[in-house]
């Protein structure tokens, strides 16, 4: 819950003003994020401010989109609205969300509907995540919503599983910065039952939505879209504020240790399958010994393991060190890996006794973290790609 014990402030000063004045805090921002339109984002945002209001806060509406959806508009009643801002367009007369008169107003709590919206040309500001920024440092807390086909880092992986472009789109820095993300979610089937239903699109759009974007397919990679970037976002801030050691990873993520031995591939390969099955990114470590050069087919067999990494759209970490084990452990704590892929020792029993095995070492040193050793086929020839 935001803390919303800022007093109601009134100014005769022009809104203008407001805008550039600094308060003695920053507002809150929250945001209800989904996987298509019809989720039920902006029913949720009205929800939980109808249970502020009944609790005495200061609630108005800066900018809501019904799109026509009556439950929507319904469920609007009986909170105060902020009327837009008229901008002029030749013949035409389009409307805005009055940035200034949200600031002039000066409420505890906003809702902003379509984060990702850019605003008519002749308004103060290109987008309006841009004058959400500005409500928020006038000291005004938001709530706001956006889908996630809209954050930035994904739009050509959405283009990818859509074949739409999105043009309207919120850098992902404004999500990082959020106090509050919140996924509503549906199942793909109910969202197309809401669809078939009448209560997302008008009746003429409903079969072509059916047949382009709202193919169940998409919408079942875009819900695990928004459902991983909030987890993401959990993870991020869980670890910050974790003690160092004491934080157990949402994500899998997955290392390979590879080494100058020929069976180096057959591991990466291994390790990029149980990736793969995980949904994992892939990350692959060399351990060079500052005390020992690199014969050619060596640093051949080093470079060969570096492409397959690329051509897997792994992360190929090379670093030196002559504690082998130790270097492992730290590259499994800065990338907070969760599996790691070792061969089996290629030293004989005698060696094990004498110096231990890497195995040992790292079981030593590694914490909630699963080891897999595999066993792979000696190959003696050169490795050749062509």
């Amino acid at each position: 819950m935001f803390d919303n014990t800022q007093t109601q402030q009134t100014s005769t000063r022009p809104a203008s003003f407001l805008a550039n004045v600094s308060p003695a805090r920053r507002g809150k921002h929250k945001i209800y994020i989904g996987m298509a339109p019809g989720v039920g984002k902006t029913y949720r945002m009205l929800e939980e401010a109808y249970s502020l209001k009944d609790e005495g806060f200061d609630v108005v509406i800066g900018l809501l989109e019904t799109h026509g959806r009556k439950e929507t508009g319904q469920k609007a009643q009986g909170l105060e609205m902020i009327p837009r801002t008229s901008i002029p367009r030749g013949e035409l007369t389009l409307t805005e969300m009055d940035t200034d008169a949200i600031i002039a107003r000066s409420p505890q709590l906003v809702l902003i509907d379509e984060l990702a919206h850019t605003n008519v040309p002749g308004s103060l500001r290109e987008k309006r995540y841009q004058d959400v920024e500005v409500i928020l440092a006038a000291g005004i807390d938001v709530y706001s919503t956006m889908n996630i086909q809209h954050l930035e880092s994904l739009n050509d992986l959405v283009a990818r599983i859509t074949g739409v472009v999105v043009r309207e789109r919120v850098p992902d820095r404004i999500l990082e910065e959020a106090d509050e993300v919140v996924v509503v979610d549906v199942t793909p089937e109910t969202l197309q039952e809401r669809l078939l239903e009448g209560k997302i699109y008008a009746p003429q759009k409903i079969q072509q939505a059916l047949d382009n974007f709202f193919q169940r397919r998409n919408l079942i990679a875009l819900r695990e879209l928004a459902l991983r970037e909030v987890a993401d976002n959990v993870e991020e801030d869980a670890v910050a504020s974790t003690p160092q050691g004491q934080f157990c990873n949402i994500h899998e993520r997955v290392l390979v240790c590879v080494s100058t031995y020929p069976e180096s591939v057959q591991l990466l390969r291994r390790g990029a399958r149980i990736a793969s099955y995980m949904s994992a990114p892939l990350y692959v470590v060399f351990v060079a010994n500052p005390d020992y050069f690199l014969t050619k087919e060596e640093s051949l067999y080093i470079e060969t393991c570096e492409k397959l990494c690329k051509e897997f759209e792994g992360t190929f970490i090379r670093i030196t060190s002559s504690d082998v084990a130790q270097a492992i452990a730290e590259v499994a704590e800065k990338y907070r890996i969760t599996q790691i892929v070792i061969g089996a020792s290629q030293r004989s029993r005698w060696q094990i006794l004498f110096k231990g095995s890497l195995t040992h070492k790292l079981l030593r040193r590694l914490k909630n973290i699963d080891l897999h050793i595999i066993s792979a086929e000696k190959n003696k020839t050169p490795i050749v790609r062509q």
